[in-house]
């Protein structure tokens, strides 16, 4: 070597969060992330500084994906929020911005970590143990019987990515269209082991999002010189996973010994001429393959009638079979077993715009949708994909507990007024049971109370005010340009359109103190319904992963980093 540097030893800080280079970074990544929440967010468009494409989003998923730090701590909020989105798909930006509140709050408040640690476990089990009451008026079953209150959920989702660019027909439209996907994936006869469908998404740039459409069954890429096509009757197919090329690769790893004056290349092509006679003798009609087929084969296979789609590729793989029954075939050098045939009811053409795809359409039933998505630009296209699939999976989760949560920064706003009142009337006792002061435990439930206020207000963005009313404890936006004297006017339904204004209502900023109370539940005969909702599921994960992320990272005593 020309040149040896000497190992430099690793460097320890002790009380990481004391230092004001990772305080600084926490709170430019909680503003970060707080001025892309909500259905207002800003958008943010991440370049790498050494070049490379530009994303424009305003998701958890992909602004924390971009995030780099050489900060462990805050690795380790990244990490755990991204765990979270991999298993929920949703609630990303609330787990993150109510965690970074946390660490914040407790930080300003100079309490000592692990009394804030002990009390915030405690209010967590005070708040999952609300949610999950049948009585909790943050609550709201779902009548599957009906598919508006799963309209109202998948347009919540949907209206919360800013970047999709939609109008409210365009998103009434897609709406409708996530919820149908979702139904048609959903098996109608129940065996002993449910298996949910698949749906497929196939992007279509340049077209208004209103021509989005969804087919039962499977659309897949027209392949050029398309034989004839069979309209009725259902079809034998047969379904290949090895590639049908005609090269050795598929023989597999080691050595191959072939005897002088051998034509590998002639006796391979008669192998898979041979193949094709026998899917002619089983009187298949459908001939698909995972990778490549080759010419000759094809050309023979298209003579004698039969549908020929070749490079399907691994992700449709799984779709298709659950459509057909097929098992696929891994190798060309043994007899097709009858087993391994599939079913087609029906082939057919659709075209969208100057795009022509094969149309699949089951023998029996089945749970496999094809959602044909158009967008106007790449952009606009990629993020409303992505949203399509969160929603999807956010639909999915319903079957698991099938109640959502209030949405708008009202369930925010309510918890933090139950909290207040629920600390209050047990503060002797659950002070003594956790080991503080009653002032100890006051201040840490008053923190927690304004950083769960601090997620609802982080849903304005154009200058306006949030306001609590004091009465169910809802989430109220006074706008900009209202007068003081007179909001109750301008603000006519709450966050999440569950509560109308009225003269007799007493309201509060949610910046400012007010006087503690129990909220009162929602009239269950009120003509309004919700129309905004957050995924059950999602958010109670959510509220347990913000609070023990935010334990974790006040239990953080040394961060002991290599630089070498």
């Amino acid at each position: 070597m020309s040149r040896l540097v000497k190992k430099s030893p690793s460097v320890c800080t002790d009380l990481p969060l004391n230092t004001t280079d990772l305080c600084s970074k926490l709170q430019l990544m909680k503003e970060l992330l707080r001025s892309s929440y909500g259905p207002t967010g800003r958008l943010k468009q991440v370049h790498n500084n050494i070049g490379g494409s530009v994303v424009t989003s305003s998701a958890s998923s992909v602004l924390l994906q971009a995030i780099s730090s050489s900060q462990p701590i805050i690795n380790l909020i990244k990490t755990s929020i991204l765990g979270h989105i991999h298993r929920f798909s949703d609630c990303g930006l609330f787990a993150a911005v109510f965690c970074l509140s946390l660490i914040e709050e407790a930080k300003q408040g100079g309490l000592r970590e692990n009394v804030v640690i002990r009390v915030n476990n405690h209010l967590l089990t005070l708040c999952t143990d609300y949610l999950q009451q049948e009585d909790c008026s943050c609550k709201v079953r779902l009548d599957f019987c009906s598919s508006q209150s799963l309209i109202t959920l998948a347009r919540s989702v949907l209206s919360s990515k800013p970047t999709c660019v939609l109008t409210e027909p365009e998103l009434a439209h897609i709406s409708r269209l996530a919820v149908q996907a979702f139904l048609l994936t959903v098996p109608c006869n129940i065996p002993e082991t449910v298996t949910l469908g698949r749906t497929v998404t196939v992007p279509l740039e340049g077209h208004s999002v209103l021509e989005s459409a969804v087919f039962p069954g499977l659309l897949l890429d027209m392949p050029e010189n398309l034989g004839p096509v069979h309209l009725c009757s259902p079809l034998c197919m047969v379904l290949f996973s090895a590639s049908l090329a005609g090269d050795l690769s598929e023989l597999g790893d080691g050595k191959i010994e072939m005897h002088s004056g051998v034509d590998t290349d002639s006796q391979i092509l008669d192998q898979l001429l041979q193949l094709g006679k026998q899917v002619l003798n089983d009187e298949v009609k459908l001939f698909v393959c995972q990778k490549v087929i080759h010419p000759v084969l094809q050309h023979y296979l298209r003579c004698n009638g039969l549908i020929v789609i070749e490079r399907l590729g691994v992700s449709l793989m799984e779709p298709l079979i659950q459509l057909t029954g097929a098992q696929p075939v891994a190798t060309l050098h043994t007899n097709i077993p009858s087993t391994a045939y599939g079913r087609v009811h029906k082939v057919g053409i659709k075209q969208f715009g100057s795009k022509k795809m094969v149309h699949l359409q089951p023998a029996g039933e089945t749970a496999v949708c094809s959602m044909i998505l158009c967008h106007r630009n790449e952009t606009m296209l990629n993020e409303l994909k992505l949203v399509c699939q969160k929603t999807e999976h956010v639909l999915r989760l319903t079957l698991r507990e099938p109640c959502a949560l209030l949405g708008g920064g009202c369930t925010e706003t309510h918890l933090a007024a139950y909290i207040r009142h629920k600390s209050n009337n047990e503060i002797s006792k659950s002070s003594s049971v956790l080991g503080c002061s009653q002032t100890e435990y006051r201040l840490v439930a008053e923190a927690f109370c304004r950083s769960l206020e601090l997620v609802a207000m982080a849903l304005e963005h154009d200058g306006g005010s949030s306001l609590i009313d004091l009465t169910h404890a809802h989430h109220w936006i006074l706008p900009s340009d209202a007068t003081e004297e007179q909001p109750k006017g301008v603000m006519g339904l709450c966050g999440c359109g569950a509560v109308e204004s009225c003269q007799n209502k007493k309201w509060s900023y949610l910046s400012t103190k007010y006087a503690e109370f129990s909220p009162a539940p929602l009239q269950t005969a009120s003509p309004l319904q919700p129309t905004v909702l957050d995924s059950f599921t999602a958010k109670m994960n959510a509220f347990r992963v913000a609070v023990e992320t935010a334990n974790l990272v006040l239990d953080v005593r040394y961060v002991i980093q290599d630089f070498n």
